[in-house]
């Protein structure tokens, strides 16, 4: 299985979510992360979405969202060829015992505490997909009451020759 990213320009307007969403549900192709936004230009927003497959169903889906009329221009990625962030906010419970731990996880992966209460602890990390499931692989032992992830977001790399 081969991990795509996906990155679409569409048209800013009512249904579009659903055209898209609806595209790779009849089609029975997963979508691992969707994040929708708006673009420097309010009428555009883009999608970035990432989605698993063998070579054959990465190609059906490319082909599938270029046919869409509201989509104006896809991109695909490898993993390697863009530059991808995720948002990680966590909320553990903490007690004297495990606190330093938290702490120095936190310091290691540079993830930032940006609340913390008598016996619980917000943490936040924005780092690619990979790094953040290796921060809560080592969150494991630790009593985590809430997660949120935003899901992946992609540029392509700068290139001397883009304007």
């Amino acid at each position: 299985m081969k991990k795509r990213i996906y990155s679409v320009l569409v048209e800013n307007r009512a249904g579009v979510l659903g055209k898209v969403v609806g595209l790779f549900s009849r089609r029975c192709f997963n979508i691992d992360s969707l994040v929708v936004g708006e673009t420097e230009d309010p009428s555009v927003s883009r999608m970035t979405i990432v989605s698993s497959g063998d070579e054959r169903t990465i190609e059906q889906i490319e082909k599938q969202l270029n046919k869409k009329l509201d989509v104006i221009k896809v991109k695909t990625f490898h993993e390697k060829q863009c530059f991808n962030r995720e948002l990680l906010l966590i909320k553990v419970k903490y007690n004297k015992n495990n606190r330093r731990d938290i702490m120095e996880i936190c310091e290691s992966m540079k993830a930032e505490i940006v609340d913390v209460s008598k016996h619980y602890m917000l943490i936040e990390l924005c780092d690619t997909p990979e790094r953040i499931n290796a921060f809560m692989t080592l969150f494991a032992s630790i009593s985590i009451v809430e997660v949120a992830r935003t899901g992946t977001v992609a540029l392509s790399m700068c290139k001397e020759n883009e304007d």
